[in-house]
């Protein structure tokens, strides 16, 4: 799993890459979940951490499309 990024990392992020970690975070989230059911997860936070940083890419993309919205 990819180190959590600041947020002001994030906003850097060109909109390709964006949606790019946004899809790798779901995938390791649905994975983490696998290995929590078949008791093979080792680290407990790492669901939360993926959750958050989830979030936290979510927030930038809204943004962004509130952004473009207005500007139209």
């Amino acid at each position: 799993m990819s180190e959590i990024m600041d947020i002001r990392d994030i906003r850097k992020f060109s909109d390709e890459k964006l949606q790019n970690e946004y899809e790798d975070q779901k995938e390791s989230l649905f994975n983490l979940r696998f290995q929590k059911a078949a008791g093979q997860l080792e680290d407990a936070n790492a669901i939360g951490r993926t959750r958050r940083h989830i979030a936290r890419l979510l927030m930038v993309i809204r943004e962004r499309q509130a952004a473009a919205e207005k500007s139209n």
